[in-house]
Order: structure tokens, then sequence, then C-alpha cells
């Protein structure tokens, strides 16, 4: 991470934090992406190991007495997208990565969302969100058949 990189994460918020992370996992999936592209199967373990890496950050970093059933989505949430990771690297599965992409994007729009929220709402970097808008339905997820889908992916 370069200077101005981290002067500007510096005063961010949690949620700031929260979407930089997402940020993050985003920009790793493409580079797997190309990796597949491009055939480089080392630069593809890479990337998706560095995604993973935020993943595993996020959920060790969940506050689950505090967040309750919002907290509880979440952490479903991450394991949803490990597992995908790990499917789309085994499989070398390009479409793989885009839905981790598209699922992450979906619920970092979530987390914008708290963002812009009136004073007071859920700005702080404990997980205490109130609003409707920004709570992630619980079993969102499907574990079917080693499948992992999302309901925000419709």
């Amino acid at each position: 991470m370069d200077q101005y990189q981290t002067r500007a994460l510096e005063g961010a918020s949690g949620v700031e934090l929260t979407m930089a992370l997402y940020d993050g996992i985003i920009r790793f999936m493409r580079n797997a992406i190309d990796a597949v592209e491009q055939g480089n199967e080392s630069q593809r373990r890479a990337a998706v190991k560095r995604a993973m890496d935020i993943v595993i950050h996020l959920q060790a970093t969940l506050q689950m007495d505090i967040g309750g059933e919002p907290a509880e989505a979440l952490a479903d949430f991450y394991v949803a997208m490990f597992a995908l990771m790990l499917q789309g690297s085994q499989a070398n599965s390009k479409e793989k990565f885009e839905h981790v992409i598209a699922c992450v994007w979906k619920v970092r729009d979530a987390w914008r969302q708290v963002a812009r929220a009136p004073e007071g709402f859920a700005a702080s970097s404990r997980l205490a969100i109130r609003s409707e808008r920004a709570v992630i339905p619980r079993n969102s997820f499907d574990y079917a058949e080693g499948a992992v889908s999302s309901r925000w992916t419709g």
C-alpha cells in the first residue's frame, strides 16, 4: 500500500474501512480472472489467497455479541464467499470469481448506504446496524450439492 492510501485510511470510519476491504476482495478477484485468462496458475492462486485472507479477517473481526442477526448474516456471507473462491480456484473458473465480485459488490453497496446514513446510525467500527436497508437477510445462501449461491445474484 502506498503512502497516499495509508494516509487516506488513517481517518476512515469502521464502515469506510470495511468498504475498503470489500474493494480489496473485488480487486483480487479481478486479478484472479486475469490470471485465469492468461493461464497463470501461480498468479491465480496468489490473488485468490489475498482475497481469502481479507474474508478471514472480516470474519474474525465480526462482533457477534453486538451485531446480532446482521452479524450472523455477514458470517454466513463470508463463509459462502470463501467457499465460492475456493471452488473457483480449484475449477480455474472465472465465472465463479465473477459471482464473488457480484455478491461482494452488492454487500459493499449496503455498507455504502450505512455510510450515508444519518449521524449516529451505525458509523462506528462495531457492527450495530439498525436500518432495514442495510440488514442482510439470513439464510441467503444455498449450500446444496457444494454449490454456493446467493439471493443477491438475481
